[in-house]
């Protein structure tokens, strides 16, 4: 099983505007470049939700339907795959208020269930779903900053 970690601190925004904007999984398309698509089948307010994902992966395209519950009073965003192209696929956004501003923790624990392959697959698989959560907040608060070693690439040298 692979883990993999983010956090991010959004400056001069509130906690539940940050809940609000992290919960609208159909912008990320536009906002991360490894996102081909998102299909949200149900979201806020309701406490829980699904959407589908896929993701630019190496040659080809990464799937998979997850459930999304929605825990506004914690702050959180939890998230396991029903079906798709892991084996496992589960994990969660969680906020909380710092004095420079608002944290924003993902992580996510992934397997595609292939162990041959874990070593070629698994960092890659690491690295687009890093990306993807630093392009997301990044691009939905222009106020962000990055905490640990994160590497993103413009939009072309990923679609290249």
């Amino acid at each position: 099983m692979r883990h993999v970690e983010l956090d991010a601190v959004v400056l001069d925004e509130s906690a539940e505007t940050v809940f609000e904007s992290i919960a609208r999984f159909d912008r990320f398309p536009e906002l991360a470049p490894h996102v081909s698509s998102t299909t949200v089948h149900g979201t806020l307010p309701d406490p829980k939700g699904s959407s589908s994902w896929e993701l630019h992966f190496r040659s080809g395209l990464l799937r998979w339907t997850e459930e999304d519950r929605f825990d506004r009073e914690a702050l959180e965003i939890r998230f396991e795959q029903e079906y798709g192209d892991f084996d496992t696929f589960e994990g969660q956004w969680a906020l909380y208020e710092e004095d420079d501003g608002v944290v924003v923790h993902f992580e996510a624990d992934f397997d595609f269930g292939i162990p041959s392959l874990e070593g070629i697959l698994d960092p890659i698989a690491e690295r687009v779903i890093k990306e993807t959560v630093a392009w997301a907040v990044t691009g939905l608060f222009e106020r962000t900053e990055l905490r640990g070693e994160v590497q993103m690439g413009t939009p072309a040298d990923i679609a290249a």
